[in-house]
């Protein structure tokens, strides 16, 4: 089982575990051998090497966190350095500024990016396709996927798809506007244990 205590000594990454594909999530974090928790309060950050911010609706996302308090202690912590992974929702989560918001929709405004929801089109324009990034090729599903309009001092352009940019890294934090957890490419989770071993 991948959620509960860890070990002495064992990395431990959470998954924000409001909304989207956190099981997938989880058992990609496994596969690469990192202890996953499920991340539900404030007091579940206590002690995490790392975060992964799946995606879902991010105007839900927004409201979840903060129904449940977690949108500053979240904030808070990314920007102290706690290594990040943020797929599709979570990368609008991330974001400075939200072209087209939903009625009220907030951000943590921790990357110095722009994005635009629903880039891609209707769900049933989604797709399936390979794109390289600077860590590798992923196979990554587009959902309603964002795209990066803008990108500020400080954030580096890691994946393009059809000339759009599609992933981003600034720091610690990296996000991408796809879903690698629904093909089960492990590259970026495996990217994000390193980082967290590094830190």
């Amino acid at each position: 089982m991948v959620t509960g205590a860890g070990t002495a000594g064992e990395r431990r990454i959470g998954v924000l575990a409001l909304q989207g594909g956190v099981r997938e999530h989880l058992d990609l974090l496994e596969s690469v051998g990192v202890h996953g928790v499920r991340v539900r309060t404030p007091q579940d950050l206590a002690g995490l090497d790392g975060i992964v911010l799946p995606g879902g609706e991010s105007s839900t996302i927004d409201r979840l966190l903060r129904i449940f308090d977690l949108t500053d202690p979240l904030r808070e912590a990314i920007r102290a350095g706690l290594p990040t992974l943020a797929t599709c929702a979570g990368l609008i989560t991330l974001a400075e500024q939200i072209i087209d918001p939903a009625p009220g929709q907030q951000s943590l405004g921790i990357l110095d990016i722009t994005v635009q929801r629903n880039a891609f089109g209707a769900q049933v324009k989604s797709e399936e396709a390979t794109v390289d990034t600077t860590d590798g090729p992923v196979r990554a599903a587009f959902i309603r996927a964002p795209i990066v309009t803008r990108v500020g001092s400080g954030v580096e352009v890691i994946a393009e798809h059809r000339g759009r940019v599609v992933g981003v890294r600034a720091g610690a934090v990296t996000a991408v506007a796809f879903h690698p957890e629904l093909t089960g490419d492990a590259l970026l989770h495996a990217s994000l244990a390193r980082s967290v071993e590094r830190a």
